[in-house]
């Protein structure tokens, strides 16, 4: 009964963020009422806990972040991006389709919403120009608390990439070194904010969650995004990346 009592507290308060007019409030917000903690995993048991965190039940979208307690960094931002969408939507906007196509399935990567969030290189990025949800960009300058944003460690992108998928939440001076900090499933915590100095980052693509409404064109994506497909087995550049995803 006390599991039961903290699922639907937690589904309640997550339902009842503020319709704020901009989306990154509405990132910022829900940010702040997902899990803490709870370990980082990214193994198949991991992407299990996320179609369940992330399914249909009676024809209609159901997100519930506890279902996947330890989760991987791509998991972790697409509970949020998803919630996002369902909260500045109305209510019976993901119904049917379109919440069919929002569910996690053990996509691989590169194939329908998840697979191309999911994937190695700019994969929200070319889902966020594919569907014209918002703009993408590599300027920390240009960069808003509550953004999306693909980190590279390294100039690997692809099969040999280090890459962390987070939501930006700013960077200020700390002893005289730049930082940036951002949420995620972060190693070895899980769900939380980290702080690292911007001089680690090699490169990073942002995406501003502009028009939520556009998921609704989901059905003009190909089957699979080949380039974000290729991304497993094949190497790619910083370059093709930003062409791909049409990054200012």
């Amino acid at each position: 009964m006390i599991g039961l009592f903290f699922l639907c507290s937690f589904s309640t308060q997550a339902q009842n963020i503020s319709r704020f007019s901009d989306p990154n409030e509405t990132v910022l917000a829900l940010v702040n009422s997902m899990p803490s903690r709870g370990g980082y995993l990214a193994t198949s048991t991991a992407t299990r806990d996320l179609q369940k965190a992330v399914q249909v039940r009676d024809g209609k979208l159901d997100v519930n972040p506890l279902a996947a307690r330890t989760t991987y960094c791509s998991g972790a931002t697409y509970l949020v991006f998803v919630q996002a969408i369902q909260s500045m939507l109305s209510r019976n906007a993901l119904e049917g389709p379109i919440a069919d196509a929002l569910a996690i399935k053990g996509q691989p990567d590169g194939a329908g919403i998840w697979g191309r969030w999911n994937a190695n290189g700019p994969g929200t990025a070319c889902l966020f120009r594919e569907l014209n949800l918002g703009h993408n960009f590599t300027s920390f300058d240009a960069a808003r608390r509550g953004d999306f944003m693909k980190i590279f460690w390294t100039g690997a992108v692809g099969r040999g990439e280090h890459g962390h998928s987070v939501i930006y939440m700013g960077r200020f001076m700390q002893n005289g070194i730049e930082m940036v900090q951002f949420w995620s499933s972060n190693k070895p915590d899980g769900y939380g904010l980290k702080l690292v100095p911007r001089s680690r980052i090699t490169y990073a693509i942002f995406s501003r969650l502009e028009a939520p409404g556009n998921i609704a064109s989901f059905k003009i994506l190909p089957a699979r995004d080949r380039y974000l497909a290729s991304l497993l087995t094949n190497d790619s550049s910083i370059a093709e990346a930003i062409r791909q995803s049409a990054a200012e």
